[in-house]
């Protein structure tokens, strides 16, 4: 029988992050010593990273940080299989270290950010795939937003309340409004508007929905000559559900969203809205 010690279980547990009795597997396998169970567990982790590729990781976290003169700011949704790991305190560390790698570094793009060294000689890749291997489910990394440069906030919102936050928002204004951006990003998180203003939405979207609104007005049998006005108002209708100022205010659906910030006197530069597996 192996020689080893409950502090080297202990110990080996806290190395790697792997279950008790597969602790006290690999150091009866290494006769006890903790350094080769440590690289058998990793061997062992990262075999496990292979099989689960083709799993579907559809809970998970969404973590924010902002900067304290709130001048930055920064999303980062982690995935993983199950809410009973989303809710550990192991899979909600990595999340936020991912966070404060990203507000430190700012990448261009998700590519560079898993090419990015998190820790010495380790990139944020292999630290992803360090935590599959801890955690036993498949972890995904492939999303985050980051502003700079005006005032940013962010709201989190939780769908349940013993599960991390599902639904992130970060909004920019041009200039220091607290209470707005609650609000506005509230109603963000709430209505979900896939853009901020008509102009940003993408020529090939509007004719889209053009041509599904005139085959449907077709379909409907309405008369030829009242069909440019019936055609033109659901392309309105597209434009006020899509885009976020077109939008009757959530706190206050008397008003508009463009209303509420000209009234406060301050712009939304932009916003990005991040719901886990969605």
């Amino acid at each position: 029988m192996a020689n080893y010690t409950a502090a080297d279980v202990k110990k080996l547990r806290e190395l790697t992050g792997a279950g008790m009795m597969d602790c006290k597997k690999a150091l009866d396998e290494a006769d006890g010593n903790v350094d080769k169970a440590v690289e058998a567990l990793r061997i062992k982790g990262q075999k496990g990273v292979a099989k689960r590729e083709g799993r579907s990781a559809e809970n998970g976290a969404v973590v924010s940080r902002i900067s304290e003169d709130k001048t930055s700011g920064v999303l980062v949704e982690l995935k993983c299989e199950t809410d009973f790991v989303a809710k550990g305190d192991k899979f909600q560390a990595v999340a936020a270290q991912l966070a404060e790698h990203v507000a430190a570094t700012s990448p261009a793009d998700i590519a560079a950010l898993l090419a990015s060294e998190i820790e010495a000689g380790k990139t944020v890749q292999a630290f992803v795939d360090e935590a599959n291997a801890n955690l036993g489910e498949k972890i995904v990394l492939d999303r985050f937003a980051q502003f700079q440069g005006g005032y940013v906030a962010a709201y989190m919102h939780r769908t349940m309340p013993d599960l991390p936050p599902q639904i992130g928002v970060l909004v920019e204004l041009d200039k220091e409004n607290a209470e707005v951006a609650k609000g506005i990003a509230q109603h963000i998180a709430a209505f979900a508007p896939k853009y901020l203003t008509r102009e940003d939405v993408p020529a090939e979207v509007v004719e889209t929905e053009r041509r599904v609104a005139e085959e449907t007005t077709r379909a409907e049998g309405k008369p030829e000559a009242a069909l440019p006005k019936i055609v033109e108002g659901r392309v309105n209708g597209f434009f006020k559900d899509a885009t976020l100022l077109g939008q009757p205010y959530a706190l206050d659906n008397k008003k508009s969203v463009e209303q509420v910030l000209k009234e406060a006197g301050v712009t939304l530069k932009r916003f990005s809205r991040i719901k886990v597996g969605i």
